[in-house]
């Protein structure tokens, strides 16, 4: 079973006048279907990032590994004496 990533869906048929699937979206991502099936994404514009991302600094990511290593040794160490 495919798992669709969005809540809006058109038809092919519906994609012959996309500014009416890109209004009834709101600006978010359309699945297309055909024949039941998602044969891809009609991502609007205001969708897609708008400028470059940040690249993470390397304290940053050192933080962010202590702190993930601070929540889960807890439970590390508990399935450990288990």
């Amino acid at each position: 079973m495919t798992r669709i990533h969005t809540n809006h869906i058109a038809t092919m048929t519906e994609m012959r006048e996309p500014h009416k699937v890109l209004e009834r979206s709101g600006g978010k991502p359309v699945a297309v279907m055909k024949n039941s099936r998602c044969v891809g994404y009609f991502v609007p514009a205001e969708a897609t990032l708008q400028e470059e991302p940040r690249v993470a600094t390397l304290d940053e990511v050192m933080n962010s590994i202590a702190a993930t290593r601070e929540q889960t040794q807890p439970v590390l160490d508990y399935l450990k004496d288990k």
